[in-house]
């Protein structure tokens, strides 16, 4: 059975930082690409950062310079570094394996207070 269990998210001012864990089980956590998304209210799903298995990692705009993807795949662990954060931030953070297969962790949720 796949379970992806994210942690870390929170309440934070703005200019604050959380550090968001996505531990994974029942897959073989190295050959996957590890994806964090997120959903704000009223919006659609989006990509958030991604780091495939070959460490190559990509962010959408704008989180570039803000937030860091890092993997350790002795821990089967993908994790989110978010600094200098802003309202426009606050969603709901889902962790993403894909390989030949998609799975989703339940979602943790980030609000940044103004």
């Amino acid at each position: 059975q796949v379970q992806l269990v994210e942690s870390g998210g929170g309440l934070v001012q703005a200019g604050g930082s959380l550090r968001l864990s996505c531990a994974a089980s029942g897959i073989i956590f190295s050959i996957y690409s590890m994806g964090w998304y997120r959903q704000a209210p009223g919006k659609q799903r989006e990509l958030v950062a991604s780091i495939a298995r070959s460490g190559y990692v990509n962010y959408t705009g704008s989180v570039k310079g803000r937030f860091t993807i890092s993997r350790d795949n002795a821990k089967k662990t993908v994790y989110l570094q978010m600094n200098s954060l802003k309202p426009e931030d606050t969603a709901v953070y889902y962790c993403n394996a894909a390989f030949n297969a998609n799975y989703w962790g339940q979602g943790t949720q980030v609000t940044v207070s103004s």
